[in-house]
């Protein structure tokens, strides 16, 4: 379990109050609620201008709460900085002391360690990590093989755009000869409203979807392409190249 955000200026002002309460006389030396470390030293300085045992405790676990996030903090910032030493080209044997250990080995270990607080608190972690250099690079090496999924999903995307777009665009001026005030009709309104924003994957199976839709609703009542169509030629190729696109399905 984590503690996750937290809003410190909330709990801290819980404290001062406590503090205010029991008339602390050197409550207009405690740090403001945004100086979370100046607060913690002054409030375990001062615990004992506190008065009543409930007092006391509900103040101690605050504090201990607290401190509790301040570790999370410090392992997901020391991470960070662990990394911009090492882009600015620091070696694991000038890390090694500044992390307190002997060598530097042990440095990269605890570098990967700190390392699963990060990825743990990404958006995409869906679970805390076990603090080993194994556990974290098998998770970088997951979030790399996702990240190039999603690349190729976007560049497949952007593929089927280039050649649906206009497929899309063409059945729209063409709409007047192919409306039926029904089915057709109701589908080519959605090609209309999706083609202008789309953009993502998912609006592209959108588009594609209604595509499809039309065409197989005009198949369904005899007015697909074909020399024999009641539809304008303009509209007929318009059609064609729709089923071509997407499939006769």
């Amino acid at each position: 379990m984590r503690i996750g955000q937290l809003d410190i200026a909330a709990v801290i002002g819980e404290l001062r109050h406590l503090h205010e309460t029991a008339e602390d006389r050197n409550i207009e030396h405690m740090p403001s609620d945004e100086e979370l470390y100046g607060a913690l030293l002054y409030l375990e300085a001062n615990a004992g201008a506190l008065k009543g045992q409930e007092a006391s405790r509900t103040a101690a676990l605050l504090r201990v709460q607290l401190w509790e996030y301040v570790r999370e903090q410090a392992d997901i910032r020391q991470s960070r900085a662990i990394d911009d030493a090492r882009q600015a080209g620091a070696e694991w044997s000038h890390l090694a002391r500044r992390l307190a250990v002997r060598a530097p080995s042990a440095a990269y270990n605890k570098a990967k360690r700190l390392r699963a607080a990060v990825i743990s608190r990404s958006p995409t972690g869906e679970q805390l990590l076990r603090r080993t250099p194994e556990a974290v690079l098998e998770a970088e090496k997951q979030a790399e093989l996702k990240a190039a999924a999603n690349r190729r999903a976007a560049a497949e995307a952007a593929r089927r755009h280039t050649l649906l777009a206009p497929v899309a665009q063409r059945l729209i001026e063409c709409r007047q000869a192919l409306d039926d005030d029904d089915e057709v009709t109701f589908w080519l309104d959605q090609v209309e409203a999706v083609l202008p924003d789309c953009r993502t994957p998912t609006q592209l199976v959108s588009l594609e979807t209604y595509v499809r839709a039309v065409a197989r609703e005009l198949r369904k009542s005899g007015r697909s392409a074909g020399h024999d169509s009641p539809i304008a030629s303009d509209a007929q190729l318009a059609v064609a190249a729709a089923v071509e696109l997407i499939g006769g399905d």
